[in-house]
């Protein structure tokens, strides 16, 4: 979903005159986790179901990440919306961290995704995700919002998800339109 939010953000950073420059302007402090942490979570869901010590240690892992997440988004809590995606990750871990490690998913929110999925989140085999049952804690925080079509992606968010989503819209719409002008004046200097 958050690459849904990032795609969106830079079809209106154009429309609305905006740059690509000004990502490459971007300062952020220890930058180099988001993408680590990303193909971590990457290895993680692509291994766990044939590496066994993986098996076994996902949820940690995968709570794990969600901490490095939060120390990365607040070591840049000083860019623009970087404390709203703070804050959308941070409902994301606290659900997942009450739960054992995995988001909870509403089966109901999820009937469009087909049986072989619900089969799968119902088994507890499915990534990061379970789903929602009379035990789980703070369902109103897992995924339980559903988009289909006229979406053009079929999936189940949650409210950290429309969250952090915010947060990076608001922080590239800042990095595009404070981009350096094309413009120059050459206008003589007046004396």
């Amino acid at each position: 979903m958050v690459y849904d939010g990032i795609l969106l953000s830079l079809v209106i950073g154009f429309f609305r005159g905006g740059s690509l420059k000004g990502l490459a302007h971007m300062k952020l402090r220890g930058g180099w986790l988001f993408p680590l942490l990303l193909v971590v979570q990457f290895v993680i869901f692509a291994l766990q179901d044939k590496v066994a010590i993986i098996a076994k240690l996902s949820n940690t892992l995968f709570l794990l990440v969600y901490v490095i997440g939060l120390l990365f988004l607040w070591l840049n809590r000083n860019q623009p919306g970087f404390i709203v995606i703070f804050a959308g990750v941070l409902l994301n871990f606290i659900v997942m961290a009450v739960n054992g490690g995995r988001m909870p998913v509403s089966v109901e929110a999820a009937q469009f995704l087909g049986r072989e999925y619900i089969d799968a989140l119902q088994a507890g085999v499915y990534g990061k995700h379970q789903a929602i049952t009379q035990e789980t804690l703070l369902p109103f925080l897992g995924d339980i919002i559903p988009l289909s079509p006229p979406y053009p992606r079929q999936q189940v968010i949650s409210i950290g998800d429309v969250v952090m989503n915010v947060g990076a819209f608001l922080f590239i719409q800042h990095l595009m339109l404070s981009a350096p002008s094309k413009k120059t004046s050459t206008a003589p200097a007046s004396r």
